[in-house]
């Protein structure tokens, strides 16, 4: 082979060496980005959690009920969060992590809305409940979304941010929760999430992908049930070891169920997957 011909056979590769040197600061430059709208949802969906448990007295007040109960409200974000978290995979399969992680803050946002207009215990729970769904969606397909567009060598420093995020927003929660609930009332801790909320959704349209698998699986609706379930018992049951008097018989039944529904969970998921 002679000179000419070596020259002409090395230009596609300089080329293409060319294109992947000029595109890797842009894909870590998108990770980073994608990385600091995850922190940013991290961080809400923390500080909402927090923040709300400083304006519990003035909602009881609110709602002519005992502060106490509204802790029902608490208990049933954390059961719908332990319900469809497991859903969160087959979501990003059939709708694409775009849409599935924009909904997510939005439904989360809105949930936070309807909050401020709650006007007793129930309403309020079915605004956790609702936010829950939302929730429950956020982090695992905001990990996911960075898991796919990360470099390995950046993977451990942007997951660092991350969590960084979610530990500042616990101990920032008291004092902005007491602080609004003082001096502008309970009802303003909810409408804190809106703006965040809203360029939450703007960012996550314009920058995360709008792939999703080539075919979804079809949706394990028994699988779903027994491991939700598991989690709703377990979780419940958890729960009530925290309540004085300690309901032993109650927790003693939930957890019970939990653990059967876990091993029929279990044994069903073995039955289903496929095998090789």
């Amino acid at each position: 082979m002679n000179m000419t011909e070596r020259s002409k056979s090395s230009l596609p590769q300089a080329l293409t060496s060319l294109a992947l040197g000029r595109e890797a600061p842009y894909r870590q430059r998108r990770a980073t980005q994608i990385t600091a709208l995850v922190a940013a949802a991290f961080f809400m969906e923390n500080l909402d959690s927090t923040v709300i448990v400083t304006a519990l007295p003035q909602m009881g007040r609110s709602f002519g009920t005992d502060p106490v109960g509204l802790n029902i409200g608490v208990t049933a974000y954390m059961l719908t969060v332990a319900v469809f978290i497991p859903v969160s995979g087959w979501m990003v399969d059939r709708f694409g992590a775009r849409g599935v992680f924009a909904a997510a803050i939005a439904i989360f946002t809105g949930a936070s809305v309807l909050y401020g207009f709650s006007q007793d215990q129930w309403s309020f729970t079915a605004c956790r409940v609702l936010q829950g769904a939302g929730g429950a969606m956020m982090m695992p397909v905001g990990r996911l979304v960075m898991l796919r567009g990360t470099e390995k060598r950046d993977l451990v420093r942007l997951i660092a941010y991350v969590t960084m995020a979610g530990l500042v927003a616990p101990v920032l929660g008291p004092p902005v929760g007491g602080g609004i609930t003082t001096y502008l009332g309970w009802r303003w801790i909810f409408f804190l999430n809106v703006p965040l909320g809203l360029i939450g959704v703007g960012f996550a349209l314009a920058l995360i992908g709008r792939e999703r698998a080539a075919a979804p699986q079809r949706f394990d609706l028994v699988g779903f049930l027994l491991r939700g379930g598991a989690c709703v018992a377990l979780t419940y049951g958890l729960e009530l070891l925290g309540r004085a008097p300690t309901p032993c018989l109650a927790m003693t039944v939930f957890v019970g169920a939990g653990l059967a529904l876990g091993a029929l969970a279990i044994r069903h998921l073995r039955c289903a997957a496929p095998t090789s």
